[in-house]
């Protein structure tokens, strides 16, 4: 959304001060809160806020203040906090028309071009897809009389929790997807024009009588865009059907919801009311899909619903199941413990409930697409773990692995990034066909250097680039080498693996310590805990001062770091208004005079969107100093820094070009672009300053870290690790967070993602008993 213009931070009116104010170096004991800022004083902690973040400013969350001002503690490097970002969309292939039949039609398929054809090709594959959805879907509506799939899912959840039960007892193993043929010839990696957009505008009649109901229930008539394309054309009714379908719409709340329903249905609504608790329960799920989760405990759910006044939770969590709105789940114990639990306890014959045993696996709950998403993606890897034909290659460990295995793991900091580009020079030279994948289009630069075919995950799965497909949609590859795979949530993962043909080999690289992916799901960790395949652990450390502080973070230390070129500076601060003043300072004039990096090379990191040194007042304040302007086009003007989020959760900053009646051209790296009017309230914000998950798989000449004092109780060693190691060349840290930065490198462990891919590996791939 466009930056209040409006609003404004302290603005720098002293003389700039040099960087030698702040200490070089590691971090060492710092000055109490209180006093001047001492010359030695190293970074302090940082926090981020709670909520995840995400491109749109709907989505970041003001910082808690968690840490009341006190004694001085030992400044460190900060930790960055664990929440994810919001839901990361995959960016689907788009579909065309389907054509006629006859003649007509035949001549017109010869014709087809390669964008067109990959279209088609990405249309089936996502057709499968939505074919095993279909499959899922309960065939009753909610307070219907129950049978079929839904009575099944009820069925699961009172047996899951009377004990009489497995819950895998009630769902059967996903089958392999069948093997596909590997494409004979490897065409090059080409850039294919873009495919017409198919316009997702809901019917102006459809609109019009969507703000006449919303308008009904005193609702504001600016959604009724949203509300159409979120229901579809019937949306006018089936809203005052069910006026809790508003929480379909993002961002919507439940006492809004709730507000709305009494204004359409007065007294005849209620608490209670099954339509009520069904929406309530798909929210909260799509709120902890917010938050990385594919699933949820099904304790946690009904807490939320009590949370919500709902007055029986767990009826209302049954009512969800039996209408088919969420899943059930519990995961299958092994077969083998329970017999040799019962040997050891000859004699003993209470049953299980009774506690003497191990604790039952927790029944989830969960929402279909999430569901899907893991089991197609966990048939995926399953497949080509199986399908590759091993062979012995030479050369280095992560070759060789390579040559024998399907998939194979590679983790590592930035340096080893070099490790998975050299593999595929390899394998190019066995004659193989290669493909490296990024995260960010600033991820190219190791591999572009090696002469290796780049491109991005979304650019990928858009038809935009890539090697072409065969008749099933597979891509035509031998090998896939996917960079920042941490990045990769797991309904995008789901679809790039589905487009691998039998056979091809996978690479996922990454580093396990940067914060997790944007959307749903924890692909790279779920597949490193489940060890299904070889883990290569790269051994190439991170160079300089800051390769030297970043590790330590890794390991959960705050190390003490010689610093001799100003490669680290920190800048103690008092309050969020310092905060703010110190960072300008630093971006407008001592980074580019004493550094020698310009202002447009130079990122600033913080906690969140929100709070009083969080993105939209520190974008507010460089703008009033790097380009003052009024905001004539929708809030920018020409020459302002943006972040542009393409698709929800990926994020690239660039710089406004011009403006004119169709939206904003921009300029990204070597790209540039138009953002269309409708999308820059939504799509953009202001990019001088963004937040940790923004900036994940980018990194700057330099970066400079706000860390102000009510960030403490958001602050993680994940967010530190990723924030301080955007930086290349040089890192200021503004530290007004004492002992918090110290004790989250130590103690900050990342809040766990519920997820279901790894025991679905695990099944699919079991070991054989030695």
């Amino acid at each position: 959304m466009t930056e209040p213009s409006g609003e404004t931070a302290p603005e720098a009116v002293e003389p700039a001060e040099d960087l030698q104010e702040g200490a070089t170096g590691t971090p060492a004991p710092g000055p109490d809160a209180t006093q001047e800022p001492d010359a030695t004083q190293e970074p302090g902690t940082a926090e981020e806020p709670g909520s995840a973040e995400e491109p749109a400013e709907g989505a970041g969350t003001a910082e808690e203040p968690t840490e009341p001002a006190g004694t001085a503690e030992e400044p460190g490097p900060a930790e960055e906090p664990t929440e994810p970002a919001g839901t990361a969309e995959e960016p689907g292939p788009a579909e065309e028309p389907a054509g006629g039949s006859g003649a007509a039609e035949a001549a017109a398929a010869a014709e087809l071009s390669d964008a067109q054809a990959e279209l088609a090709a990405q249309r089936e594959l996502r057709a499968r897809i939505e074919a095993r959805k279909a499959e899922k879907e309960g065939p009753l509506a909610s307070g219907a009389k129950l049978s079929g799939t839904a009575a099944d899912l009820l069925a699961a959840v009172r047996a899951v929790e009377g004990g009489a039960a497995s819950g895998s007892a009630f769902y059967e193993a996903p089958e392999p997807a069948p093997r596909r043929p590997a494409p004979e010839t490897a065409p090059a990696v080409t850039v294919r024009p873009p495919a017409p957009v198919q316009s997702s505008e809901p019917a102006p009649g459809t609109t019009a009588a969507v703000r006449e109901v919303l308008a009904k229930g005193g609702a504001p008539e600016a959604l009724a865009g949203q509300v159409a394309a979120a229901l579809g054309e019937a949306a006018a009714a089936a809203l005052l059907d069910d006026p809790w379908l508003l929480l379909a719409v993002p961002g919507v709340r439940p006492e809004q919801a709730d507000g709305f329903a009494r204004a359409l249905l007065g007294p005849a609504c209620g608490p209670g009311d099954p339509r009520r608790t069904v929406a309530l329960t798909v929210w909260l799920l799509e709120r902890a899909a917010l938050q990385g989760h594919t699933a949820l405990e099904i304790q946690a759910v009904r807490a939320g619903l009590a949370g919500h006044a709902v007055p029986d939770p767990q009826s209302a969590v049954e009512e969800a199941v039996s209408a088919g709105a969420v899943l059930v789940f519990q995961e299958e114990e092994t077969a083998e413990e329970q017999p040799e639990e019962d040997e050891e306890s000859e004699g003993d014959s209470q049953p299980a409930e009774a506690g003497t045993g191990e604790p039952a696996a927790p029944v989830l709950l969960g929402l279909d697409r999430y569901a899907l998403a893991e089991e197609s993606l966990a048939d995926a890897l399953a497949r080509l773990v199986r399908t590759v034909t091993p062979a012995e290659w030479d050369g280095s460990e992560l070759e060789r692995a390579a040559g024998a295995h399907g998939l194979v793991l590679h983790t590592g900091g930035e340096a080893s990034r070099a490790e998975p580009v050299a593999l595929a020079v390899a394998a190019r030279a066995r004659g193989l066909r290669t493909l490296i994948t990024v995260h960010a289009g600033d991820g190219r630069r190791t591999a572009d250097a090696a002469g290796v075919n780049v491109v991005t995950v979304a650019d990928l799965l858009s038809g935009a680039v890539g090697p072409g497909r065969d008749e099933e949609g597979a891509l035509a590859l031998d090998l896939l080498v996917v960079l920042d795979a941490p990045q990769l949530d797991v309904e995008t993962a789901a679809v790039l693996l589905e487009s691998l043909p039998d056979g091809c080999r996978l690479v996922l690289s990454g580093d396990p310590e940067v914060l997790g992916a944007p959307g749903a799901g924890q692909v790279f960790a779920d597949v490193l805990a489940a060890r299904v395949c070889p883990r290569i652990a790269s051994r190439l450390p991170d160079p300089g001062p800051l390769g030297e502080l970043v590790s330590g973070i890794g390991a959960g230390e705050l190390n003490q770091v010689e610093a001799p070129g100003k490669e680290i500076v920190i800048v103690p601060v008092r309050d969020a208004a310092e905060a703010v003043h110190r960072t300008v300072q630093l971006v407008a004039d001592s980074v580019p005079r004493a550094i020698g990096v310009p202002s447009e090379q130079t990122q600033v990191v913080t906690v969140g969107h929100g709070g009083s040194a969080g993105t939209r007042a520190l974008n507010a304040a460089l703008k009033q100093r790097l380009n003052p302007g009024p905001g004539r086009f929708g809030g920018y003007d020409i020459g302002d820094r943006v972040a542009y989020a393409p698709a929800p959760g990926r994020t690239v900053t660039g710089t406004v070009l011009s403006a004119d009646a169709e939206g904003l051209r921009l300029r990204c790296g070597d790209e540039a672009f138009l953002v269309p009017k409708e999308r820059v309230g939504s799509a953009l914000r202001h990019g001088w300053a963004v937040t940790a998950h923004q900036a994940a798989g980018t990194r700057w000449p330099a970066v400079v870290v706000v860390l102000p004092g009510d960030a403490a109780g958001g602050l993680s060693r994940p967010w530190v690790y990723t924030a301080f190691g955007r930086a290349e060349r040089h890192l200021s840290v503004v530290h007004g967070v004492d002992q918090a930065l110290p004790r989250a490198v130590s103690e900050g462990v990342a809040p766990e993602r519920t997820t279901r891919l790894r025991p679905l590996l695990e099944a699919l791939l079991a070991a054989p008993a030695e």
